[in-house]
């Protein structure tokens, strides 16, 4: 322990001391409020008491003769009261002072109190920076731990550019516990603000090579993060990963690592689960831990919690990898263990392991195929539930209707809120799928939206509207399904003294009032007069009655008799709400007007599309009228909200000084100012109201699964249903023997045997070998009975592949440390450790291991992906995968690119000499086989980004009817066409096709993926997948503006951002330099440069335009960037730290 620890430690009790007399009154004083709580009986005499004692302690805090120690004892007091419930706001200021005046007992104390007291968003906190500040640069080791802690918990993202340098430093510090805590602050600041620490990524990687294993073990969860976000950009990092789980599991870490005899286990469940998305659809990545994970298997041997949390995540990351026999075998060994076990909590991990086993082993849920069954009974809820989660998970076209009457029997007997939305959601997609006939359909989702009740999800009675809307591609069946639902919801209208959910009757009354014309026997005013029923029930709320009222407007497009209509009116018309008087006031004026009434509710229309003026010109007239009578003219959001703060006087929390502090992209003070004079102490404001009601009045998307598409229901591959047609499911009369002969083994067995293994033949039908199974993403044997007609097109994602088109340059990281170097010889054994270079050349036959004698971890980026295609020999793989079930995945075949290099070279395609006077790339190999190739070309326009995409004929005969498509994403608008058609392409020629395209939506890197059919000669049509990479900065381009047009244009823009960045030139000519290099490298336009300050314009097409204002002093280069879009800024700013690094 170093000097300075020995010294704080042994003044500690110094500090902690008080006079004999001081210690009993502050011991006393808090033990006689804590019994004085503890003895009250009642919650109105706590209140009496506490009020008392606040009182008492904000007439003692005030007084200018209360000392440190006595300050320390009432905030400990205070503390007691806030975690009671009551406010103690006049003490918040008095802990903040305390923390910066206090010795290092009081600046704890006071470090605690505000860490309990203030949020991120308190106005307080402002207060605490330079104290934070200067506890950082503190000698003393316990100030700067105080010091990194609070920072990493309370300040906002606006605070943390003022602390980031600092935090930064700290990772090279000489003691382990600065460093570790560094790293958890960065994680913090991580999460919050992902990209204000995008610059520091090699610093991570420092901390990850650090030889303390606790710095190492902090870091692990910054790479989770950032490996989840994006895994292929660190595969060059899973040798590190490798190596230091060989090191952990070979026992040398310290003892005071070990739990339960068990090395670091919570270190090593964060190592698999980096693996596990490492190794994912990825052989060459995957052949790199075999060996650990073997390891790890066999290690995790001892009867103890913790080692079986270790081999349930062995066994998920055995499962997710890339597949390998032997490995798949002894998890499944320890599967069984665990689904087999009379523990509760180790048969609910085995049954979680099912349902990862499936996706590569399915004789193993045959294997226990009883204990499943037996487990559905189970007394244990969780048990049950994950039962049937594993069920789910196996249905087929054969088992469908055994497995949704189990889910249906849960869902009656549960009562838990969340249970029921999942299960409802999970028998609506099961239903859609594998629905064998209408009639079963219907019933089914008449029993989920009558058992759901309003618990259900909008999305699940909207779903199935929609399917019944648009219809399959059979329009005979389409009207036989419809017709089924009318006559069953008349039937249920039928029923005397039934109550039907909301959502139920919304269903009901929308289906009648579209396809009642179907039935021809039922009078439309029969319909009327039993919806007017349902109108009447007090049960009906408004949303419903609307609904209601909606169906009976169209139903009486299909009569002339109006006899009802007078008293719907006279019931509805005078109504308190405004929304049924209007539905009544539009009935009647249709029910005049015949025709406008055919016109605006045409039968069976309810999927075509409505044409809107989303500009609303029909107001034009209006507005100029208005106008012209004086009317003040319309102001956006902000101007309005610029004016209002501009009229309120608040305090400004602006510092002072010439650097920004902060980056406020949320907060929110008075007073803009225009940089163009060149004047940092002006008065700042933000718009974050703006951004706010955008982000909540807006549509949100992200996370929302588009589960249906052109081709169907998206998870199954269009690729694999031709290889599942040829492995057809087991016809009816091989199904009825196979159960005929089941029921004759068990004739001997008891009752409840037999019936189990009776229930266990319908719910396993169709996993044999000869069988395909639904895996919820995996291939089908029989066709969907509900496939929806051609209405969208089918989006296509296929990011992955461009790992191996186009791979990134990465650093080379630092030394893997050996674990053992901290560890005293006496307290483990010695185990040489295997080192793996991780820079080996990745080739398509394996992976070879070398040793290097300094142990220097070489980061390799030779790691490729291939997937297996449907035509692959099925010999060739083992037995496992011999149904043809599943996506094979091996390393790429070495030969046909060889087989292809040498034309390839010959026939690269050059660039248009039309195109040769705007800045391009080079031209680039996208994808080649032995047939095609396809090359690309950027060219960026003033206008645009032009992609030019080359497509060669390499065989020697001509390629007929060629297409290619590109497929974008909603961050991308393209100026024409995305389909390009070519007849006829010769041998050995090369065609080609261009795509403007611009940017909608900021996004630093979007994936350009589409696919190319062609016809060879005498062969049948191929297809070829292709993904090409897009970066922001292909679509800046400078905005040439005045200094004047500069400072209107950046008042009129509200959303803000700064970074403050370290600078290595200290010279005249920095910020010269810099601008340039930005100018050069983002395109930007340089407006103006006076002395130390210079700002920049530029615009991502189409027309979003981007202000930069820079100003360099004492080597911290400050950015403020400004902008009409909430997301540009932060992404320029990214792109911006690129490019100064480099300098």
């Amino acid at each position: 322990m170093s000097d300075v620890v020995e010294r704080t430690l042994s003044a500690l009790p110094g500090l902690l001391s008080l006079e004999p007399g001081s210690r009993v009154s502050a011991a006393s004083r808090l033990g006689a409020l804590i019994r004085g709580v503890t003895e009250l009986a009642s919650k109105q005499d706590e209140e009496k008491l506490i009020k008392k004692e606040l009182a008492a302690l904000r007439e003692q805090v005030s007084a200018p003769t209360t000392s440190l120690k006595q300050m320390r004892e009432c905030l400990v007091r205070l503390i007691y009261c806030e975690m009671l419930g009551y406010e103690a706001s006049f003490g918040y200021i008095h802990a903040i002072k305390l923390a910066q005046q206090g010795s290092l007992m009081e600046k704890r104390v006071g470090y605690l109190a505000v860490s309990l007291f203030l949020s991120e968003s308190h106005e307080l906190l402002l207060l605490l920076v330079n104290t934070v500040l200067k506890d950082l640069q503190s000698t003393n080791l316990l100030e700067v731990c105080m010091a990194l802690t609070v920072g990493s918990q309370l300040f906002p993202p606006d605070m943390i550019p003022a602390v980031l340098p600092l935090v930064e430093e700290k990772l090279q510090h000489s003691k382990e516990i600065i460093r570790r805590k560094a790293v958890l602050a960065l994680y913090k600041f991580y999460l919050i603000a992902p990209n204000q620490v995008q610059h520091i990524h090699d610093k991570f990687k420092r901390a990850l090579c650090d030889k303390d294993p606790g710095v190492m073990a902090a870091s692990l969860h910054i790479y989770l993060l950032l490996i989840k976000e994006n895994p292929d950009g660190h595969k060059d990092l899973t040798g590190s990963f490798v190596t230091i789980l060989k090191q952990v599991v070979g026992g040398k870490l310290a003892v005071d690592f070990n739990y339960h005899n068990v090395p670091a286990p919570w270190l090593q469940i964060q190592l698999l689960r980096i693996l596990r998305l490492l190794g994912k659809d990825d052989p060459v990545t995957s052949e790199l831990m075999y060996d650990v994970l073997d390891e790890s298997l066999r290690r995790a041997d001892l009867n103890h919690n913790i080692t079986y949390a270790i081999l349930f995540e062995c066994i998920q990351t055995v499962y997710t990898i890339h597949p390998k026999t032997e490995l798949l075998e002894k998890a499944a060994m320890c599967t069984g263990k665990f689904i087999l076990s009379p523990k509760n909590n180790l048969k609910y991990l085995g049954l979680k392991a099912l349902t990862y086993v499936i996706q590569q082993d399915l004789n193993l849920v045959l294997q226990h195929q009883l204990t499943i069954i037996e487990c559905l009974d189970h007394p244990d809820p969780i048990i049950k539930s994950e039962t049937l989660e594993l069920l789910y998970r196996i249905t087929n076209a054969q088992n469908v209707a055994v497995i949704v009457q189990k889910l249906l029997d849960y869902l009656r007997q549960s009562k838990d809120e969340y249970i029921t939305i999942n299960l409802v959601g999970k028998i609506a997609e099961l239903a859609e799928k594998y629905a064998p006939n209408n009639e079963w359909f219907i019933q089914t989702m008449n029993t989920v939206f009558s058992v759901g009740g309003d618990m259900i999800q909008p999305d699940i009675p909207n779903n199935f509207l929609r399917l019944l809307a648009e219809g399959f591609d059979d329009e005979v069946e389409d009207k036989q399904l419809r017709l089924y639902a009318v006559n069953s919801y008349l039937a249920l209208l039928e029923k005397p003294n039934t109550q039907y959910p909301q959502r139920f009757l919304q269903v009901m009354s929308w289906v009648l009032g579209e396809y009642s014309y179907l039935k021809t026997e039922t009078k439309p005013e029969d319909i009327i007069q039993k919806l007017h029923c349902l109108l009447g029930k007090c049960a009906a709320n408004l949303e419903t009655k609307a609904w209601i009222l909606s169906a009976i407007t169209k139903l009486f497009c299909l009569t002339l008799k109006v006899e009802a209509l007078p008293e719907i009116v006279q019931s509805f018309g005078n109504s308190m709400e405004s929304c049924l008087r209007q539905c009544c006031f539009e009935l009647g004026q249709l029910v005049e007007n015949k025709e406008i009434m055919s016109a605006v509710l045409p039968l069976n229309a309810s999927c075509d599309d409505i044409v809107v003026d989303a500009s609303l010109s029909f107001l034009d007239g209006f507005v100029a009228d208005a106008l012209g009578h004086g009317a003040a003219p319309y102001k956006p959001h902000h101007q309005r909200q610029e004016e209002k703060l501009s009229q309120e006087k608040v305090l400004n929390f602006e510092p002072y000084g010439l650097s920004f502090l902060t980056s406020p992209q949320t907060s929110s003070v008075t007073g803009r100012q225009s940089p163009t004079d060149l004047s940092l102490n002006s008065e700042i404001s933000y718009n974050s109201t703006e951004s706010a009601l955008k982000d909540s009045d807006s549509l949100k998307l992200e996370g929302v699964k588009k589960v249906w598409g052109k081709k169907g229901y998206l998870r199954n591959k269009e690729s694999k249903e031709e290889t599942s047609s040829k492995t057809n499911a087991i016809s009816e009369g091989e199904m009825t023997a196979e159960c005929s002969s089941t029921v004759e083994n068990v004739a001997s067995i008891s009752t409840d045997e037999q019936e189990k293994h009776i229930l266990a033949s319908s719910l396993f039908v169709g996993l044999g070998s000869n069988n395909l199974v639904n895996l919820m993403g995996k291939s089908q044997s029989t066709t969907h009975k509900f496939r929806r007609k051609s209405k969208n097109i089918e989006k296509q994602n296929s990011f992955e592949k461009m790992t191996t088109a186009q791979k990134a340059t990465v650093s080379h990281p630092a030394q893997i440390p050996d674990l053992m170097d901290n560890v005293p010889e006496s307290s483990i054994s010695f185990e040489e450790s295997k080192t793996v270079s991780l820079g080996k050349e990745a080739s398509y036959s394996g992976v070879e291991h070398a040793q290097v004698p300094d142990q220097t971890w070489i980061l390799s980026n030779n790691l490729t992906t291939v997937k297996a295609r449907p035509t692959a020999s099925k010999e060739s793989f083992s037995g496992l995968f011999a149904d043809g079930n599943f996506d094979i995945i091996q390393p790429a075949n070495c030969n046909s690119s060889s087989v292809a290099h040498e034309p390839i070279s010959s026939l690269t395609p050059s660039l248009p000499v039309e195109f040769s006077e705007y800045s391009h790339s080079n031209v680039e190999r996208v994808c080649a086989n032995e047939n095609i190739a396809l090359f690309f070309c950027k060219v960026w326009k003033e206008d645009c980004l032009l992609i030019i995409l080359f497509f060669t004929n390499l065989s020697n005969v001509e390629v007929t009817n060629a297409t290619i498509n590109f497929a974008l994403t909603e961050e991308l608008q393209a100026g024409e066409d995305t389909s390009f058609h070519f007849t006829t392409v010769e041998s050995h020629s090369s065609v080609r096709c261009q795509l403007c395209l611009q940017m909608v939506k900021p996004c630093t890197q979007v994936a350009l993926t589409g696919h190319v059919n062609y016809h060879p000669e005498h062969s049948h049509c191929t297809e070829e997948k292709y993904a090409l990479a897009v970066f922001l900065t292909d679509f800046i381009r400078p905005l040439k503006l005045s200094t004047e047009e500069f400072g209107n244009l950046w008042l009129s823009l509200s959303n803000d951002v700064k970074q403050n960045l370290s600078f290595s030139l200290n010279s005249s000519e920095a910020l010269t330099s810099a601008l340039h290099a930005l100018q050069k490298e983002l395109r930007l336009h340089i407006v103006s440069i006076i002395g130390a300050e210079g700002i920049l314009a530029c615009q991502l097409l189409p027309s979003m335009s981007c202000l930069l204002h820079c100003r360099f002093h004492a080597g911290i280069l400050s950015l403020w960037l400004r902008s009409g879009c909430c997301v540009l800024p932060d992404c320029l700013l990214y792109e911006c730290q690129k490019v100064i690094q480099k300098i």
